[in-house]
């Protein structure tokens, strides 16, 4: 069966990195036989000249200018509701693909409960791999998310969640589970909470390690001040603990919390409170993706806990050796 693909490429005065990347996308469609696609850019209200850029030079594009800056949810949301094709890439724009890399992809959909699949990045002047296959190192009460793994003897493997520098991912599914949460805006957090979403709805989550894309070191989050970076890295974190921990888990992890909150009052760790402050503000919000959520695994019939989807990668790997990263 053909499948058709949307490309979703998320910008915000990107300009350059578009001029530059944008080939290596058309290059890719055509050189796997991918006829039937279209490229979508949601704007997150740029103020360089990357929209005028698109309109001049690629009149074939689906523009989608947003007047508000949100971030990258709020915007690639956009795009994704825009998406008529079979599949969905969100890829950032920072990234250019091989001319093979959806020719590896493909053949993964063959399988029905198939939600996604990402590819190997590595760096733009070498073959160092920044992304590989994601590592669950969970614990009790604990999510760790960013552990890149690979398996010499294999090249396909579960990872726990898609980067959202590549991710090939069923549109239907991604539908199903509303796109990204927006709770996560502006940035991180928000692809680890998709994977879990849908591991926890039974879908499963794949890294193939011959699909290749080159990318530089967070091109376009370098440019954000680093005391932003860490307070709302550090609050995106206890929005994931809360929103998929359940029972004594969360119970946990929540005394855990508070316990740690004092201690950096004690120090007058402000990042840390200021991102603790801001959690508290938005338990309304979280509270909702909690229940918005559970409401579809009721609908689904599905149980599934964080613990599960840990298992299912773990015992995968059992009979492997594998390399951290």
């Amino acid at each position: 069966m053909k499948l058709s693909i949307s490309v979703v490429i998320p910008n915000y005065n990107g300009k350059d990195l578009l001029e530059t990347n944008l080939p290596s996308v058309y290059n890719a469609l055509q050189s796997t036989g991918i006829s039937d696609f279209e490229i979508i850019i949601p704007d997150d209200a740029s103020t360089d000249s990357s929209v005028n850029f698109v309109k001049i030079n690629y009149p074939d594009i689906i523009l989608v200018e947003n007047e508000i800056n949100t971030g990258f949810a709020g915007n690639i949301n956009t795009g994704i509701k825009r998406s008529q094709k079979d599949l969905v890439l969100i890829l950032n724009s920072d990234v250019k693909l091989k001319e093979d890399y959806f020719s590896q992809l493909l053949k993964y959909f063959d399988k029905p409960d198939t939600f996604g699949v990402t590819g190997r990045i590595v760096g733009l002047d070498s073959d160092k791999i920044q992304d590989g296959a994601k590592y669950p190192k969970c614990f009790f009460g604990n999510i760790a998310s960013t552990t890149n793994y690979i398996c010499k003897t294999r090249l396909s493997l579960y990872s726990f969640f898609l980067t959202g520098a590549n991710a090939l991912i069923d549109r239907k599914k991604m539908m199903e589970l509303g796109g990204f949460d927006e709770i996560f805006n502006p940035y991180y957090g928000e692809d680890v909470d998709l994977g879990l979403r849908a591991w926890r709805l039974g879908y499963k989550c794949y890294y193939e390690h011959n699909a290749i894309c080159r990318h530089p070191n967070s091109a376009t989050i370098k440019k954000e001040p680093p005391q932003k970076i860490k307070t709302i890295s550090s609050r995106n974190k206890m929005y994931l603990h809360f929103i998929h921990l359940n029972n004594f888990e969360l119970i946990f992890y929540l005394t855990k919390l508070l316990f740690k909150t004092i201690l950096k009052t004690i120090i007058l760790d402000i990042k840390y409170l200021k991102s603790f402050w801001l959690f508290l503000v938005s338990l309304e919000k979280c509270l909702n993706s909690r229940k918005k959520f559970r409401a579809l695994q009721i609908e689904k019939d599905v149980q599934l806990s964080v613990k599960d989807a840990v298992g299912l990668i773990k015992a995968s790997n059992k009979n492997y050796q594998i390399e951290i990263l």
